[in-house]
């Protein structure tokens, strides 16, 4: 399996190329072209209750699909129609990822996609709300950000405070913690609110775009979301 991003930071696109027997995995509604010989399948990945607790928590979708070269080789272009950019992770099973909610686009057969729930703090305060996308396993991860994403690799004991709205993805046993970004009168004058501060090591990924703004245009909101939804 070989994979190609193409018009990244604008409405970027997903090229998979598919031996035959290969197939990739991907949320509902994210083929946009595929080869003749190219077999596409709904289905539900984690199982009927996995899929639930992602499709009402999670903004994914309750199916997902299923793209195999069955009778020969191909290609297929995903997307997910955003304005943005597509990133491929490695999820390896010593090393997981967390991901905003609504960013999964696609992924290779072994990574299994999950749902981890934040801590009462984290859940309460945070734009993500309480849970968010696990993944897991073994393989390749592609996301969708708003905006152009950016990494981020924390030494031991280094720190870095980020506005929420800007989380895309972090290492699953990153430390982080939330807390005010300056007094109240500050807050109010400098526009923003509530951050979190991950120490390392790790690895971070953010994105330009804040997750509220991004949420508005789609017409999407959360069904456990912020309750305090500062600087949007």
């Amino acid at each position: 399996m070989q994979y190609e991003i193409l018009s990244q930071d604008t409405f970027p696109m997903l090229r998979v190329s598919l031996d035959q027997g290969e197939h990739i995995c991907c949320e509902r509604g994210a083929m946009i072209t595929m080869s003749q010989g190219l077999k596409l399948e709904g289905g539900v990945k984690g199982g009927l209750a996995g899929g639930l607790i992602r499709s009402f928590l999670t903004h994914e979708s309750f199916f997902t699909s299923s793209i195999t070269a069955a009778s020969s080789s191909g290609s297929v272009c995903l997307g997910s129609g955003d304005h943005g950019s597509i990133l491929a992770l490695g999820v390896t099973p010593e090393k997981g990822l967390v991901a905003q909610k609504g960013s999964y686009l696609a992924s290779t057969p072994d990574v299994e996609l999950g749902t981890k729930m934040q801590g009462l703090f984290q859940g309460l305060t945070s734009r993500q709300g309480f849970f968010l996308i696990h993944l897991t396993g073994s393989g390749t991860a592609f996301l969708s950000a708003a905006g152009a994403a950016h990494r981020f690799d924390l030494e031991p004991g280094e720190t870095m405070v980020v506005d929420n709205g800007h989380l895309l993805a972090w290492d699953e046993d990153l430390e982080y913690t939330m807390q005010k970004a300056a007094g109240l009168l500050s807050s109010v004058t400098s526009g923003e609110g509530l951050v979190c501060k991950f120490t390392g090591p790790g690895t971070l990924y953010i994105h330009t775009t804040k997750y509220s703004v991004a949420r508005k245009k789609k017409g999407k909101t959360g069904c456990l979301g912020s309750i305090f939804d500062f600087a949007i």
